[in-house]
């Protein structure tokens, strides 16, 4: 049965990842047909093709490797300064950039002059380059805020898991009693497990954030109101100062780092609570926040990537991982010792994880990516006006097929980092607790 459902999670996965691509590379497809562009491919996947059908004139398909996906567009790059399509050139350099224009007009049809992708106003190339991430995002919001509002996520409550004996220092290296110490104030005021907080101090309070930043900015009496057993109950603490441990703004605890706060002494049990509107806009916000964080990071993980591929380093929870690794992971949701609902939300989390990444990623402004031709449309648009406000000659389209050595060591540096990864997610995969 595990590896049925194994394999089960591994399928859904793959099939999320196929939809994302087909998702993302219909954003450029329906925009670039609006603005006129003719569209000779669209395909899912790369390598040999399984499937295809051509309807009008475009070829709809699917091939065998589902690590990606693309539409051809006719005209992706002006001609050279000769005016011609293609050239040769001994130098390797120019070879790339004139193999680039060449591959740009290799289904050239007569009537396509005015149907090319670099005739396009820059706005136009923007909209179309822009809409297949913009999809992906699309996607992602949709699927986590839906996630967070239905199935809820999992996360610290007001309802007592555990009352703290007495009072210790969060900076102690034991959470054990030592000899003297003072009754913890959730003690000595009776608090117990499985008591569920509805106010502090009078005041109304439904999740553990609020109930927490209440607590710490108390000392001295207060009243604590609680539902025991269908019953409510006010209890009266005398909560003390102490040193406790210190939270960033999302509420992630900062390693080693300590605050002296209000202190009543317990434990919040953790449950899966569904999320408001407003509640699931803000924690999508930690997480675009975090996965540009994560992007700008992604360099300095190198050496430990390296280490964990072939060395036997550790393999930290927030390391890069790839499609195999994801799949794995995937693989692995529905073996968790959760309820099924919780299952599926994981996996749509997984999925839109992954949405929310290839929308940052290809926004990077670097070629071959969706962000280096915008990148290069919005520069054009920029030389444009410039020379119209000084009067100047247009300058034209700008030429991205002369960045096309830059793009392929940009792809260069991407397939050593994907083949890195691969490697750790085989040899040394993140697993799921």
């Amino acid at each position: 049965m595990t590896t049925l459902m194994t394999i089960l999670g591994i399928v859904v996965f793959v099939v999320g990842l196929l939809f994302s691509i087909a998702w993302h590379e219909l954003g450029h497809l329906s925009t670039a047909k609006i603005f006129g562009i003719r569209v000779p491919q669209y395909m899912v996947g790369f390598g040999p093709t399984v499937f295809s059908r051509k309807k009008g004139e475009t070829e709809y398909g699917i091939k065998a490797i589902p690590l990606g996906g693309y539409i051809r567009m006719i005209g992706m790059f002006p001609p050279g300064e000769d005016g011609r399509i293609s050239a040769r050139s001994t130098s390797p350099w120019r070879g790339m950039i004139e193999d680039a224009r060449s591959a740009a007009y290799e289904e050239l049809q007569p009537g396509d002059e005015t149907r090319m992708f670099y005739t396009r106003k820059p706005w136009k190339r923007v909209i179309v380059m822009f809409a297949g991430p913009f999809m992906n995002l699309v996607l992602a919001v949709v699927i986590f805020l839906g996630v967070m509002m239905s199935f809820g996520v999992n996360t610290q409550t007001t309802t007592v898991s555990t009352v703290s004996d007495c009072v210790v220092s969060a900076s102690a290296k034991t959470d054990k009693c030592p000899k003297g110490a003072k009754d913890s104030p959730a003690k000595a005021a009776g608090l117990q497990p499985k008591d569920r907080i509805v106010a502090f101090d009078g005041h109304r309070t439904t999740d553990w954030s609020t109930l927490q930043k209440d607590i710490r900015k108390t000392t001295g009496p207060a009243t604590i109101t609680v539902i025991r057993d269908g019953e409510r109950k006010t209890l009266t603490a005398d909560l003390i100062s102490n040193q406790v441990q210190k939270y960033d703004g999302k509420g992630a605890p900062l390693q080693g780092q300590y605050v002296t706060a209000g202190f009543l002494g317990f434990t919040p049990a953790t449950g899966v609570v569904q999320q408001s509107f407003g509640q699931s806009v803000n924690r999508m916000g930690d997480m675009v926040q975090s996965g540009v964080e994560s992007l700008v990071a992604l360099p300095g993980k190198i050496p430990d990537l390296w280490n964990a591929a072939f060395d036997g380093g550790e393999r930290k929870a927030d390391s890069p991982m790839g499609v195999v690794g994801a799949a794995r992971v995937g693989g692995e949701v529905f073996n968790l010792d959760i309820p099924p609902s919780q299952q599926v939300a994981t996996m749509l989390f997984l999925v839109a994880g992954f949405n929310l990444s290839l929308f940052l990623f290809n926004m990077l402004p670097l070629l071959p990516l969706d962000g280096g031709h915008i990148a290069g449309a919005l520069w054009e648009s920029v030389r444009r006006h410039v020379a119209k406000v000084f009067r100047r000659p247009d300058p034209g389209p700008f030429d991205v097929a002369k960045l096309m050595p830059v793009a392929y060591v940009v792809a260069g540096i991407f397939v050593c980092f994907t083949l890195l990864v691969l490697i750790a997610d085989v040899v040394n995969p993140v697993r799921l607790t």
